[in-house]
Formats: C-alpha cells, structure tokens, sequence
C-alpha cells in the first residue's frame, strides 16, 4: 500500500513453509592461526537461503523508509498440540527474528533492519505451517 507521497506504508502476506528451526545464534566459531573466525554451519546457510528465496516474491517495490513496526506470526506444526495456542518451546522469539530480519535487510525491504523500531513476534502450534508478516510505517 502506498501513501500520498507515493512511499510504502504498509504491506501483509503469508509464507507458507515448514520453518527452519536453526536460528542466527547458532554460528560457529573456529581458530585459524591463532584468531577467531565466525562461520555459519551449513544448516544455518541453508535456512538463510530458504528464506531468501520465500521472501524474494513479496519485497516491495520501494524500500520501506523511516522508522517502521515489524509484526510476525510464525506458525509451527500442530501435532499432539492444540492448534493456535501459543508455543512455549524453542527456538526463542528473539533469536527467531534476527535470521529473518537480516534476510529482509538483503532483499532490500529496508535499508538497515535498524528500522524496525518496533517489533511483535509471536509463534503458534497450527495445522498451517508458515510465517505472517506485516510492516508498517510509524
């Protein structure tokens, strides 16, 4: 949605997709000639490129510019669970996001996920699996 100035507002989409569960804090450290390197392991590189290519199709046109709120519902398999009640188990919200967030940041949403100043991530048990999203500008 575009405002009077032509800028983005807002926009809201699903992804539907099994969730990776490996999350941006589980990056590896390794020593090489006496100095530590930061790696991602190849299931982290693989999430960063799932979600790359979900949330290719649903970049907006323009960036976001400004400040903006970030709102995600992240919805895991049901199973033995009662479908859309709140999931108490990992991964946590917070460390959740950030692959996402960092993904966003590439696919050129924003200029800096510094942006997002604000920010509600829930995640539920569902009988659909995937991710809610909405942005909007503050």
């Amino acid at each position: 949605m575009n405002g009077k100035n032509g800028l983005i507002t807002m926009i809201e989409f699903f992804v539907a997709m099994q969730i990776p569960t490996v999350t941006h804090q589980e990056k590896k450290i390794s020593v090489k000639n006496g100095k530590p390197h930061v790696y991602e392991p190849d299931e982290l590189k693989d999430a960063r490129a799932k979600f790359e290519a979900y949330f290719a199709k649903y970049r907006p046109e323009d960036k976001f510019i400004g400040p903006v709120r970030l709102i995600t519902k992240w919805m895991f398999p049901a199973g033995k669970h009662q479908t859309a009640t709140y999931k108490t188990t990992k991964p946590d919200t917070d460390n959740m996001i950030k692959l996402l967030k960092d993904v966003m940041t590439k696919l050129n949403y924003w200029d800096d996920d510094a942006q997002v100043a604000s920010e509600i991530t829930e995640k539920f048990w569902n009988d659909v699996q995937g991710i809610y999203v909405r942005i909007e500008n503050l």
